[in-house]
């Protein structure tokens, strides 16, 4: 079995009006665009296999649970306000 690694993607996401970072369309390495059903849950967690810790979302994408993590940029200074990853397996 291979080591997990982390996949950093692009997400379209919306902020709500009281802060609240909602992820909509996760677009994965090749362009490819999936809709996110529904976010489950939002905690913090680390990303057991593939390391590194942040933000875990547990989504809906095409019937099937997944986690994506927001890591956030520790410099809270700029516009980078973190990045997207998956654990790739």
């Amino acid at each position: 079995m291979t080591n997990p690694i982390k996949v950093y993607v692009s997400v379209k996401a919306d902020f709500r009006s009281d802060g609240t970072l909602f992820p909509r369309v996760l677009i994965w390495e090749d362009g490819r665009e999936f809709d996110i059903d529904r976010v489950l849950k939002v905690r913090q967690a680390p990303a057991v296999r593939a390391g590194g810790q942040g933000d875990r979302y547990t989504i809906m994408v095409g019937g099937q649970e997944k986690y994506l993590f927001f890591e956030r940029n520790p410099d809270i200074t700029g516009n980078n306000l973190g990045r997207w990853f998956v654990e790739r397996k």
